[in-house]
């Protein structure tokens, strides 16, 4: 039992290890940026459009639910006019980024750990460095870059049309007056409090886009054991991206709201 923890600890440092040299490497290869800017705008590509209609689905039912459920909380205490601001406050601070995360983690993130993992049990990534070929900057520096710099622009799209579903469930199941919502949203954002909603949730949307592509990459690399090794390293890159993005998406909110 002792042998198995010791091998799982070691296992686990081995991977945070390899991950975080990963990350480290790619912004060595930021230099690099004008070279690979074709293969950046395909990753941008792939990681925003090719997620385009999973997430408006979600943005939009996202809001609509939480605006029933808040407006029906604070209906019983006169206040359901502040579904709005509350609406705003909740989805750019946190839902926008973290339900955002969470399906390109499972569609861009694990299709990401497999593509990589398949070159890697082919030996096709062996094959890079046999011709002098640096494996992270030519496949891993791009979905990086390019992952990271969509998913808060992702964020920012849901957050828009969660708000735009609140209205409409606000507006027929609530009876709140559009005008009337649309003024708290708008009042909510230019505010100092809603401008530093908005930043913490665009800096969440970098950071889970970088957690989850070198997560994702990591695993590709790693991978070994054929193709059930494949679909191992792509169960595995959902799971841990799962779970980074809980943990960091608490730490972010408690160090930029501290008491």
């Amino acid at each position: 039992m002792f042998e198995t923890f010791k091998e799982k600890t070691n296992e686990v440092l081995y991977a945070a290890g390899f991950t975080i040299l990963l990350i480290a490497e790619t912004f060595l290869s930021l230099r690099f940026s004008v070279e690979k800017r074709k293969e950046i705008l395909d990753q941008m590509f792939i990681a925003g459009v090719g997620s385009l209609f999973v997430v408006s689905v979600v943005a939009v039912f996202t809001g609509m639910l939480l605006t029933l459920n808040t407006g029906l909380g604070l209906k019983d205490f006169g206040a359901e006019g502040q579904v709005g601001l509350l609406l705003t406050v909740t989805l750019t601070r946190e839902m926008s980024p973290f339900m955002t995360a969470l399906i390109l983690a499972a569609s861009i993130g694990s299709a990401m750990a497999a593509e990589i993992g398949t070159m890697k049990v082919s030996e096709e990534i062996d094959a890079l460095e046999v011709m002098s070929i640096d494996p992270v900057r030519f496949l891993v520096f791009p979905r990086i870059l390019g992952f990271s710099i969509m998913v808060p622009v992702l964020c920012v799209y849901s957050s828009i049309l969660g708000i735009c579903g609140g209205a409409v469930v606000g507006h027929f199941q609530l009876g709140l007056e559009f005008i009337v919502y649309f003024q708290d949203v708008y009042e909510r954002i230019t505010s100092i409090p809603g401008l530093k909603d908005l930043y913490t949730g665009l800096f969440k949307g970098y950071i889970f886009g970088l957690i989850i592509s070198s997560i994702s990459c990591s695993h590709g690399l790693r991978t070994s054991g054929g193709a059930i090794g494949v679909g191992r390293a792509t169960r595995e890159s959902v799971v841990n991206s799962f779970l980074m993005v809980i943990f960091f998406g608490y730490v972010i909110t408690a160090i930029f709201y501290r008491q």
